[in-house]
């Protein structure tokens, strides 16, 4: 089915949709700001100072230049020797033949059968203190970018994408991507990368490597070999706390990671774009070429292709299906909850085929809202409770369809006796949320303040403590317009009977700037 890939640039903000049917498929975004340093991108490498070795968290925090030092977990750290790897590699294989799997994942493009490039190298005894200083000087690479007050977390395993295939300097591993199932082209792929591979080196066939001859692999991967050669250069050169490498820029990475076959046309609304779209194409994806078209219309061009309106539903807690239901979606720091209600939806013959089909309709919706929204780490939905079995495991075999879109990695656990699915979603850049939006001044992100009656109950509360201990004949109170208000009013008639039972004159003033929560009060002393 055919996609379009739809770039707008406003000012210096570029954004980018994949968009199939009038779905998004990605969404990336990027600002820049002049004076302001660049925020620090996954596959940006640096040469990073150890400012801190925390042996009892196993880690450390790596000086990369910016505003947060970065995070270097302790199998993030150590690079392994050949024999290591081969040793742990032909552990972590028996151990995963022989262990029960629970839940479905569902691979990101990086996910190999070899296992992924994350399997653990490191050797039980060996801990972070014995081989990483404080003050030492290494080459790291971001691994995911800095979300919310997190800094970025880094490693120093590195890998370097291609378009077709993925090197990897330190780590010996022959990979294909999970989401090229064929088994034949699978193998073909094997032996064409075996083949270019040097030994104690690493290469990973991308999804988009589906097809490809041996010839453009291997052009791929000489690229990226000298690409790598430069950065070993320049970090020999380079200060601590230095960018050795970045990666692509805004266009070019998106062109890459995004965009395949099935991309129709790429429609943008800046010339400049248009003609970085062009060359890239030109030198890297011959298949794209002449696919880029200026559009020219008043109307904007997200509003045209319907992506500002999905970018608004994307941000808000209730998300309405087109039954009648609806998703609450609640991020926090920790999770994400999506809670599935019938809302307006009544159904026509029973309870049971209403809830199935709300519960149907959902899963589409919650994969789609996942992918644009960029929600990771632990995800919990609540689905509306199915009595029978045979419901449940359609539902759950829709959600598993559904998520094979994702370009991140997912792992799903069956429904529960309670009507919950767990599953995680790998994440590596921030929610679309904390993009666009930032937390509410005044609640200060909570989404609730008191209510008036609570504020004035509180106030009282104070006010009687200062009034015990007021030696003069004057008590100011200064609060929320809503307050004094409240408080003025006949339904609590409290000023009267609290100046007659302490003497004293208390003075009530309105202040329009003040949070509802706010309040002073203070006496008159003589």
């Amino acid at each position: 089915m055919s996609k379009q890939l739809i770039i707008s640039q406003t000012l210096n903000e570029c954004r980018a949709a994949l968009v199939e049917n009038g779905e998004i498929l990605d969404f990336l975004m990027e600002r820049t700001v002049e004076g302001v340093k660049k925020v620090p991108q996954v596959g940006d490498i640096f040469k990073g100072k150890v400012v801190r070795v925390l042996p009892g968290m196993q880690s450390a925090f790596i000086d990369i230049g910016w505003e947060k030092a970065a995070f270097l977990y302790v199998d993030d750290a150590y690079i392994p020797t050949l024999a290591e790897q081969r040793e742990m590699a032909d552990k972590t294989k028996r151990m995963l033949q022989s262990q029960e799997r629970v839940g479905e994942i569902i691979p990101d493009e990086f996910s190999t059968l070899g296992e992924s490039v994350n399997m653990r190298f490191r050797p039980d005894h060996t801990t972070i203190e014995s081989f990483l200083k404080e003050g030492q000087e290494i080459l790291v690479q971001v691994a995911k970018e800095p979300i919310s007050t997190k800094g970025p977390r880094v490693t120093r395993q590195v890998t370097l994408a291609g378009r077709h295939v993925v090197f990897m300097p330190f780590i010996e591993h022959t990979g294909v991507s999970r989401r090229i199932e064929n088994e034949k082209e699978r193998e073909r792929l094997r032996l064409v990368l075996d083949s270019i591979r040097p030994e104690g080196k690493g290469v990973i066939a991308r999804t988009v490597a589906e097809g490809q001859t041996s010839k453009t692999l291997k052009s791929d991967f000489n690229m990226l070999v000298k690409i790598w050669k430069d950065v070993q250069k320049k970090a020999e050169k380079a200060k601590p706390a230095t960018a050795c490498y970045r990666d692509l820029n805004f266009i070019q990475r998106v062109l890459r990671d995004i965009t395949d076959e099935d991309v129709s046309e790429i429609v943008l609304d800046s010339k400049d774009n248009q003609k970085e779209v062009e060359k890239f194409t030109s030198k890297y994806l011959p298949s794209m070429k002449g696919k880029a078209t200026l559009y020219s219309e008043t109307v904007p061009i997200f509003e045209k292709y319907g992506v500002d309106m999905e970018i608004e539903r994307g941000i808000s807690n209730k998300v309405y299906l087109r039954s009648g239901g609806s998703l609450n979606i609640d991020q926090t720091e920790a999770l994400v909850s999506i809670d599935v209600n019938t809302g307006k939806f009544v159904g026509r013959k029973n309870l049971e085929e209403t809830i199935l089909r709300t519960n149907m309709e959902a899963v589409k919706e919650i994969a789609y809202q996942l992918r644009l929204r960029n929600c990771g780490g632990i995800i919990v939905i609540d689905f509306i409770d199915m009595e029978r079995e045979e419901a449940r495991e359609t539902v759950y075999n829709q959600l598993i369809e559904a998520l094979k879109k994702d370009r991140s990695k997912t792992n799903v656990l069956p429904i529960s006796g309670l009507g919950l699915v767990e599953m995680t979603r790998k994440r590596t850049r921030d929610t679309l949320t904390r993009v666009l939006c930032e937390p509410c001044p005044y609640c200060e992100g909570t989404g609730r303040v008191k209510s008036t009656l609570t504020v004035c109950y509180d106030l009282i509360r104070e006010l009687i403590k200062v009034l015990n201990k007021a030696t003069g004949t004057k008590v100011y109170i200064y609060a929320h317009p809503e307050v004094t208000a409240r408080l003025c009013g006949d339904d609590l008639d409290l000023i009267d009977n609290l100046e007659e039972a302490f003497g004293k004159s208390l003075q009530i003033r309105s202040e329009n700037n003040y949070h509802i929560e706010q309040y002073e009060i203070f006496s008159q002393e003589y």
